[in-house]
């Protein structure tokens, strides 16, 4: 399959972005520091698909994080309700509200980060329309013009979603300016709708090349940017243009779910469909000796995160648009073509769990050095109980059976109980701190098979490609727009749709449809975890659900003791505000003189 090549063209890049690269503190502005213009140095067509093919490669390294910047683990949801950070990574903690204000460099970082796409995609979209770049076609331009477009719109939603109102730059601009200002959150979302209705029919229903934008992916944002708009209308008092938004909502993700292009996997599909089982091997003392295995029945939940099935160019028909990895890029040119999921996401049994497993084999889920841990709720809370039965808490898909692989313990080849993992100290706090490093592994983030071993990898980094938007999420946010129209029973419908799929016994009903969302909430945690942006979808929820949240399942107690006021959403970064001189730009509520 034909895949994007994000380090094509990097001789014409390394010059462009040279001459257009962002600062610290004018990251809006594109100045040329050469002879080169923005109206001279663009040619031709695959020049202008050059730029498009730079915010490919930057979304990926925003989503996969590849060099392990703390401020991607932030914005991906780290110190939400879904993550937090070991005892060993205390120090990088984001739900410790004595350290966390406007100055904090998370909010500079991510709000920086997305004005790079917008300056990019307004580059893009400037130099497709110069009389002297010829294009091969009519579609082929509309295309181009589409993808620029919606990159745009998908940065000014991520925006919206975490800041609300902020300046609206749609050119480029080439000379410094301190005049922005915010316009309101409704009007940012109301621009990215305008934008992504305008290109919709100009992406293609599906492509040949992996990766590429598709007209899934601008149906599946105008679903969620109608759904935010709605929350953020009824916040103002405008009931009956949420419901309007809500409508529009439900609409944009019934082209998705119902037109026919995608459909959620319920069989058994793509490179390992015909293992009904696999055998995780034991190393003896964390070498190189495999003495045992753990058994594990595979099933097509798990099929969707192996490597050569992500795509929907795999037969893969959940996938509306992925990020891709390719190991022989990887290998040649791009080191950041890998998704470093077990090292970064990985639990550390070897430091705290020492008596019973050692090493960074396939047995403990691979080098893992825990960036980011699951809290107590995404690995435990949301499948107690009635809950418990579900093919996303399958051993294969959610691994809990562990087999001791140090050859002195009394446990060694035998299943370590959790309990004495995670209590297997007399004192409260150490076994506080065991739980933080020692949780269950994700398919998501681990393997039994890793790519790369015989030319010197080491169990760190998957080469799968990964999901940017899947099936699945659509559903989600259909279920909570049909909830906030008041069809609770169509809103529990749509969360069976992913609760049949996984083979889950308990079938949620119209009165589990809740105020709080909590319903909506933790099926996506079980449906999404490691994939969701989590802060996006709590903060467009509105009211305090984030900051109870937070509250409720926060892993360490500061959070509870220092998240003492009411916010939904992020603060404006202090530096933005500081360098905008000539006009005010407003701080956020809940977060002045903090």
């Amino acid at each position: 399959m034909k895949k994007i090549k994000y380090i094509s063209g990097i001789a014409f890049l390394t010059l462009f972005l040279s001459m257009v690269s962002c600062n610290d503190d004018k990251f809006l502005e594109e100045t040329p520091e050469t002879f080169y213009t923005v109206e001279n140095i663009f040619t031709s067509s695959q020049q202008v698909d050059q730029v498009l093919v730079n915010l490919y490669s930057y979304m990926r390294d925003m989503w996969a994080n590849p060099s392990e910047n703390n401020w991607i683990f932030n914005f991906r949801g780290k110190g939400t309700d879904m993550y937090d950070v070991p005892v060993i990574r205390r120090g990088n903690t984001f739900s410790d509200y004595s350290t966390i204000n406007p100055d904090h460099d998370t909010f500079y970082q991510v709000y920086k980060a997305w004005y790079y796409v917008i300056s990019r995609a307004n580059l893009a979209i400037y130099a497709a329309g110069l009389p002297e770049v010829s294009w091969a076609s009519a579609t082929e331009k509309a295309y181009a013009l589409a993808q620029a477009r919606f990159f745009r719109a998908f940065a000014y939603r991520n925006l919206a979603e975490l800041y609300g109102g902020v300046p609206l730059v749609t050119e480029v601009i080439t000379a410094p300016r301190y005049d922005f200002k915010r316009e309101t959150r409704s009007d940012i979302y109301q621009f990215a709708i305008s934008e992504l209705e305008a290109i919709e029919n100009d992406l293609p229903v599906t492509t040949t090349s992996g990766g590429r934008l598709v007209r899934g992916a601008a149906q599946h944002n105008l679903a969620e940017l109608y759904l935010a708009l709605g929350i953020q209308l009824e916040s103002e008092g405008n009931s009956s243009g949420a419901q309007a938004a809500y409508t529009q909502s439900i609409s944009y993700a019934n082209k998705v779910i119902d037109g026919g292009t995608y459909s959620l996997i319920k069989d058994r599909f793509g490179k390992r469909k015909s293992l009904t089982a696999i055998g995780v091997p034991v190393y003896k003392d964390g070498g190189t000796t495999a003495v045992d295995t753990v058994k594990q029945t595979t099933n097509y939940y798990w099929d969707l995160f192996q490597e050569g099935n992500v795509n929907y160019q795999d037969g893969n028909t959940e996938c509306i648009w992925a990020i891709q990895i390719d190991y022989a890029a990887y290998k040649a040119e791009d080191g950041k073509s890998k998704l470093p999921y077990s090292r970064t996401f990985g639990p550390v049994f070897r430091d705290v769990a020492k008596t019973w497993f050692t090493g960074t084999m396939e047995d403990v889920g691979g080098r893992g050095i825990s960036q980011v841990n699951l809290t107590m709720y995404s690995r435990d809370s949301i499948y107690a109980g009635k809950w418990a039965t579900d093919m996303r808490n399958s051993d294969v898909v959610f691994r809990r059976r562990f087999k001791g692989n140090v050859s002195s313990s009394s446990y060694y080849l035998k299943e370590v109980p959790w309990d004495l993992m995670y209590n297997g100290s007399s004192n409260a706090t150490t076994n506080l701190n065991n739980r933080s490093e020692v949780y269950p592994v994700s398919c998501k983030i681990a393997t039994d098979t890793y790519t790369g071993i015989a030319d010197g990898e080491n169990r760190s980094n998957l080469f799968r490609d990964d999901y940017f938007i899947r099936l699945s999420e659509t559903i989600l946010l259909r279920a909570e727009a049909k909830q906030r129209s008041g069809d609770k029973s169509g809103a529990a419908a749509d969360v069976n749709l992913l609760r049949e799929r996984a083979q889950c016994a308990y079938k949620v009903t119209a009165a589990d449809m809740d105020a709080s969302f909590k319903t909506i909430l933790d099926e996506r945690a079980r449906e999404l975890v490691y994939e969701e942006c989590r802060w996006n979808t709590l903060l467009r929820m509105g009211g305090t659900i984030a900051v109870d949240r937070i509250k409720k399942y926060a892993y360490w107690p500061e959070t509870a003791s220092t998240l003492t006021f009411n916010y939904n959403l992020w603060p404006i970064p202090q530096k933005v505000i500081d360098s905008n001189t000539d006009v005010v730009l407003e701080q956020n509520t809940g977060w002045t003189n903090r």
